[in-house]
């Protein structure tokens, strides 16, 4: 993915309140598109990259659970 993507997609939400960043992450999940792909995906990396490891651990294990459904 390009650099320049990620930094469109964080300055799209920089000023989003939680709210608008649920709403953001709900419409793109139930909207089903895939060219909303790439903006959760950056979306989770500043997730991952701004979590310890015990919030890691925990996603990891949710996820792992959820792809097993």
């Amino acid at each position: 993915m390009n650099l320049n993507l990620r930094h469109a997609i964080m300055q799209n939400v920089a000023n989003n309140t939680k709210e608008q960043l649920e709403n953001t992450i709900v419409d793109a999940i139930q909207g089903g598109e895939e060219k909303m792909l790439p903006g959760l995906g950056v979306l989770f990396e500043a997730i991952w990259n701004n979590s310890t490891e015990q919030q890691k651990e925990t996603m990891l294990s949710t996820l792992e659970q959820a792809v097993k459904q």
